[in-house]
Parts: structure tokens; C-alpha cells; sequence
């Protein structure tokens, strides 16, 4: 994009790792006017930080004399495989406009300058309701099911909802009169099929701007629905040191970091510099106001991972504490256990939790990860069992004990990735403690053959892997042995005739596709 440009808020809607898809009309435009512009969120899942990304953009807009309007799209949370259950649609809409006003006080946006709209405000009209079945027309089943690929939640059996979710979002523009949208770049596929779409209608295709996604503490994607990708603005200071311990931060490794990526989409935006607070034997604080540096730092090793994460936990309880202290109120706390009824208070055809009457044991309850091993060792006094330490995207790598000596040789475990169950209670074997157990394929019958499962190509330590149908829900703690919640789901655990690792015929899955062993088909996972 060329530097030079003729307005004030040209420099914002072109801003760094900003797309933009209509450009030249953007800028006539900007030549006669100010922007019209929304941005929408769908009132599902608690928001996170990472939506501080959008709420910078949004003080960038009107800083720059543009007129924002902010779109609570609950009906769209209902669309969207009813993440959010009808009953529940009011209270969360009411819990997302106080979150998210409270985030834009904490950054010093003015409330008064922005336009909030509820989708069912408007949605539910004739007019609009006319023109959804207008789209649906002349739509294809592809091309909405394509547009709604990265937004729409994925599932074996899709619901018709799902389809009409891209026409919806893409209405939203002429019903609320702007001239652009913008969103995340997982938008983009929604965005293209409302340009190509909406002047079937006789109405004008609009501009669309796109935000990057903030990658989650794990390496993937910051999701509402990924426990442990994600840090909730109501999280207490203690969750937050907790989930930063976690976070996948690997010495050096600025690929799917998801440390250094919250500093270079979130805080850095919003404060223009980093400090990296340090003790003095180790250098003193230091303090950058190019991300870049600090990137080149961390790759050469200068900044450790530990220092990291101790300043990202500072840097980011100053952003939510007044978010923490507006919710503090006896009615805010009311409202938010309302819209998130905690698992036991499930009402009568919800899914039930650990803390209800059966206990619902499922899968999401495993803590699997992708692990690195680090290296292996004949365990000292036991022959058949290795001692190796495994990287799962923790501050430091776990020690596992292993019984895999008579079949898996030690230069075959050595650097290569394993998927680890984490949450298991650790315990001694043979004086040495193990902190996980390493998930194998076993086969059926005699003599026994063991395969490690391999997680996809391309894979990083520390990336959770869930199955098919079950990516929501938070892992235990640590699973009670006396309820042997692993040993129940472990009896439905087998291998696919396509070596695909299962649990009831679901796949084990990644964000890079299904965890597999190399040939026995049919065998069972311990």
C-alpha cells in the first residue's frame, strides 16, 4: 500500500498487518467523507484478551474521525451450532455490551462517540427476514458452507443454521448502512461471499478491513471455546500466572509462540512499547518500542522465556484490572453467573460436569498434548522402562516414565513427537517420578507390538489434542485415580482400519488434522 495518503483515517484502515479488500473504494470514499464502519462479535463464548486486537482498531477509527457502530450479534450466536442456547441469548448479549464497554474504557475509548446495535434489533423484521430468503435463492449449499469455514464451528453433521449464518453477516452491512465491515482475517471467506453475493440483491458491495488472529498461549488459535489457548478478561491474577506457566514459549522459538504473539498483536498496539522487567544480575529491565528487537532478542536468546511471561502476566493485569473491578459489583457478578451457569447448575437437558449427579465423563476431561522429547534415558534401576523429558510447552520440560525399552528403541524416541496424556497424578515407578504417560498403539492378539501415535506434520509441543466433536470443555486439574476417568474412556480408545487414533469411532484430532500410528490397525491405546 502506498505511504502516501489523502486522509487521516486512510493511515488507520491501512495500519500494520491490516488486509483490506476493496481499496480503491475505501479511498474515493475517504476523498468525499469519513468512513461508516461495524464491527460485530456473536455472543457465544466468554471474550478474551485477544479481542483487545479489534477494540485498538476500533480507537484507531475514531481517533480518525470515522463512524463506528458496534453489532452484538446474538442471533448469529445462535445460528452458529447453538454455542449460545436460546434461554441464555439475552444474558449473554447483556454480558458481552458491559465486557466489552469495559474494555474500551480501560484503552480510553469514549463510549459516546461509538453506535451499539443488537442483531435481533433488526434482524427479525419482515424486510430482513424477506431478504434472507432472497439470498437463500440464489446461494449455493457450497458457497455458504465455504464462507462459513473458519467461522462457523465445525461439526460431522452440520445444522442448516450454519448455512445461513454468511448470508446473515453479509446483510448485516446494508441493513446497518456502513461502508465497510471489519473483522479477523478468519472472516475473510464470509467477506468475499458478501461482495460477491449482495449486488445480487441490487445492494452495494461494501469494503472490508481484517484484524491478524492472535495466536492462543497453546500456538493455535485464541478460542473462546480452548481453555487453555486463552485468557478470559475476567480471569483473577492468580489464573493468569497459572495460564502463562503453561503457555507454550520455547527458548529461541518465535514460531507459533503464542507469548511473543499476544506481546506483538495486543500490547504493543495499545502501549507502543514492551518492558522486560529482568533482576539486575541478569541485565536489569529493558525496555523496547520495536517489536522486532524484541523478537530478535528472544530468537538469539538474550531474552529468557521465564522473564517473558513474568513481564506479559505484569503488563497485562495492569489492562484488566479495571475490567476486574467494574465486574466486582454484586449485579455484574449476578449477571455473569447467569449467562455462564457454572457445569453443576446445568439446567434439566444440558450436559452435566465432574460436579453433577452421574459424572460426565467425556473426553475433553483428558489433558492431551503434542510432546517433544527432549531425551531419553534407561531408567537406573529397571530395565524395561525409559526416563525421557518431554517438552509440552511448559517453562520446563516433564519427566515420563515409559515401558517402551522392548519396543521402541531409544534413538527412534529421540527429538520426534509423542502425543502425552498431562493430567494424569504423577507417580513414582520405581523411585523415579513420572509427570504423564505416553499415548502408543498396541495391537490385539500375540506376540504384542507397540507403535507410538504421531501427531500431524508440522505439529508444535504443547498443542492440544482433543477429539473430534469435544475441542470445548476444560481438561481436569489432575484426574482422581479413585474415579478412573481415563481408564472409562480408555476402553473405548482404538485404532481405525486407516490407523487413525479414536475414542466411539471420533477421531484424535489437531488444528493440523488426525493423530495416527504407523500400522496396526484395529489395536487398542494405552
Amino acid at each position: 500500500v502506498s505511504p502516501a495518503m489523502p486522509s487521516p483515517a486512510s493511515s488507520v484502515c491501512f495500519g500494520p498487518s491490516q488486509e483490506v479488500l476493496g481499496e480503491d473504494k475505501l479511498m474515493a470514499i475517504l476523498k468525499e467523507r469519513e468512513l461508516k464502519i461495524y464491527w460485530g462479535t456473536a455472543t457465544t463464548g466468554k471474550p478474551h484478551v485477544a479481542y483487545f486486537v479489534p477494540m485498538s482498531k476500533i480507537a484507531d477509527f475514531l481517533k480518525a474521525g470515522c463512524e463506528v457502530t458496534i453489532l452484538f450479534a446474538d442471533l448469529h450466536a445462535y445460528l452458529d451450532n447453538m454455542k449460545a442456547p436460546w434461554e441464555l441469548l439475552e444474558l449473554r448479549t447483556r454480558y458481552y455490551e458491559h465486557v466489552i464497554k469495559a474494555m474500551l474504557e480501560s484503552i480510553g475509548v469514549p463510549l459516546e462517540k461509538l453506535k451499539f446495535v443488537r442483531g435481533t434489533d433488526y434482524q427479525l423484521s419482515k424486510e430482513y427476514t424477506l431478504d434472507v430468503y432472497r439470498l437463500s435463492s440464489v446461494v449455493t449449499q457450497h458457497d455458504a458452507k465455504k464462507a462459513g469455514a473458519e467461522v462457523v464451528k465445525q461439526v460431522e453433521h452440520p445444522l442448516l443454521s450454519g448455512l445461513l449464518y454468511p448470508g446473515l453477516q453479509a446483510l448485516d452491512e446494508e441493513y446497518l448502512k456502513v461502508d465497510a465491515q471489519f473483522g479477523g482475517v478468519d472472516q475473510r471467506k464470509i467477506f468475499t461471499f458478501a461482495e460477491k453475493y449482495l449486488p445480487s440483491l441490487g445492494y452495494a458491495k461494501r469494503v472490508h478491513l481484517m484484524n491478524p488472529m492472535v495466536p492462543g498461549l497453546t500456538g493455535s488459535k485464541m478460542s473462546s471455546s480452548e481453555e487453555d489457548s486463552k485468557i478470559d478478561l475476567l480471569d483473577r491474577k492468580e489464573d493468569v500466572k497459572k495460564k502463562l506457566k503453561k503457555a507454550f514459549c520455547e527458548p529461541g522459538n518465535v514460531e507459533n509462540n503464542g507469548v511473543l504473539s499476544f506481546i506483538k498483536h495486543v500490547l504493543f498496539p495499545l502501549k507502543s512499547e514492551f518492558v522486560v522487567l529482568r533482576e539486575e544480575k541478569w541485565g536489569g529491565n529493558k525496555t523496547y518500542t520495536a517489536y522486532e528487537a524484541l523478537e530478535k532478542d528472544f530468537a538469539e536468546q538474550v531474552v529468557h522465556p521465564g522473564d517473558l511471561k513474568n513481564s506479559v502476566e505484569v503488563a497485562l493485569n495492569k489492562l484488566l484490572d479495571p475490567i476486574r473491578e467494574k465486574f466486582n459489583c454484586p449485579e455484574l457478578k449476578k449477571l455473569s453467573s447467569a449467562a455462564y451457569p457454572t457445569p453443576s447448575k446445568a439446567k434439566p437437558g444440558e450436559k452435566g460436569t465432574k460436579n453433577s449427579e452421574p459424572e460426565d465423563v467425556v473426553p475433553s476431561r483428558l489433558d492431551i498434548r503434542v510432546g517433544k522429547v527432549i531425551s531419553v534415558e534407561k531408567h537406573p534401576d529397571a530395565d524395561s522402562l525409559y526416563v525421557e523429558k518431554i517438552d509440552v510447552g511448559e517453562a520446563e520440560p516433564r519427566t515420563v516414565v515409559s515401558g517402551l525399552v522392548h519396543f521402541v528403541p531409544k534413538e527412534q524416541l529421540q527429538d520426534r513427537l509423542v502425543v502425552l496424556l498431562c493430567n494424569l497424578k504423577p507417580q513414582k515407578m520405581r523411585g523415579v517420578e513420572s509427570q504423564g504417560m505416553v499415548l502408543c498403539a498396541s495391537s490385539v492378539g500375540e506376540p504384542r507390538q507397540v507403535e507410538l501415535l504421531d501427531p500431524p506434520a508440522g505439529c508444535c509441543a504443547g498443542e492440544r489434542v482433543y477429539v473430534e466433536g469435544y475441542e470445548g470443555g476444560e481438561p481436569d486439574e489432575e484426574l482422581k485415580p479413585k474415579k478412573k476417568v481415563f481408564e472409562k474412556l480408555q476402553a473405548d480408545f482404538c485404532i481405525s482400519e486407516d490407523c487413525v487414533a479414536q475414542w466411539k469411532q471420533r477421531n484424535f484430532l489437531t488444528k493440523l488434522g488426525t493423530v495416527s500410528c504407523k500400522s496396526l490397525k484395529g489395536g487398542s491405546i494405552s
